[in-house]
């Protein structure tokens, strides 16, 4: 175990190398855990093709669902941003085409929620509204809103999220609707555009939900990226749990 600057360190496990935080409770809310490896004992067959593990058919475990496989069924080394790996491991088909997904998600997405946009907010009731930059933390685990006054949520505070979006028909009145986190179509190219999100969360130290809206201010262009990376963020979260 080597330490590296930036509060990281370099860590070998079975599966590779990989960089984590110094400190564990400063973990990304996208980190998954590496899973046990399925013991090889419990496995004398490909969980895939069925064929038999001997002196010529190898075995191989999927670095991310921790499965037997051999080696036609679990050739490809892919990108595992989520469990830290400094290089791309070996995965099974099925959890490939998953991690080739977030690997987008990391190139693309989080570059845009951390660069952040500008919204005109309003926290809980209040009529009182103020002009913000809303960012995600470099650390992915807090989003930081600034303008005249400067306030942070924890993503893990997050209880419901959800996406304004507005009608993009020529000549008709916009038309605002909430979607759900598992809806696909918001996106930069998409047939929805993200015009707004409302956050229920709970502040430190309280048990009461508070509600802070958000709509784009004046570049939309870049808000409703962000709010458009913003969901498929919580989306990623969403699923994470099933995992």
């Amino acid at each position: 175990m080597s330490a590296v600057p930036d509060g990281k360190k370099l860590v070998r496990s079975p599966s590779g190398l990989r960089m984590v935080p110094e400190n564990g409770a400063f973990n990304s809310p996208f980190t998954l855990d590496e899973p046990q490896w399925v013991p090889d004992k419990e496995c004398p067959r490909c969980m895939q093709c069925d064929t038999k593990f001997d002196f010529i058919t190898r075995k191989h475990h999927c670095r991310r669902c921790g499965r037997c496989f051999c080696d036609k069924c679990c050739s490809q080394k892919v990108a595992l941003p989520r469990m830290c790996f400094v290089d791309p491991v070996r995965q099974c088909a099925e959890c490939s085409l998953i991690s080739q997904k977030e690997v987008e998600f990391y190139d693309k997405q989080l570059k845009v929620l951390t660069a952040g946009g500008t919204f005109v907010v309003k926290v809980g009731s209040s009529e009182k509204s103020e002009t913000m930059v809303c960012r995600l933390s470099n650390n992915h685990r807090y989003l930081f809103l600034d303008g005249n006054s400067h306030f942070e949520v924890e993503l893990s505070r997050i209880s419901s999220m959800q996406v304004l979006t507005e009608g993009s028909t020529p000549g008709e009145k916009d038309i605002c609707s909430y979607t759900s986190l598992l809806d696909n179509q918001i996106s930069e190219g998409g047939t929805l555009r993200a015009s707004g999100m409302v956050l229920q969360y709970k502040p430190p130290g309280s048990l009461d939900l508070q509600q802070l809206n958000m709509d784009t201010a004046d570049d939309k262009r870049i808000a409703s990226a962000w709010l458009a990376a913003m969901h498929k963020a919580a989306k990623l979260l969403y699923e994470s749990k099933d995992q």
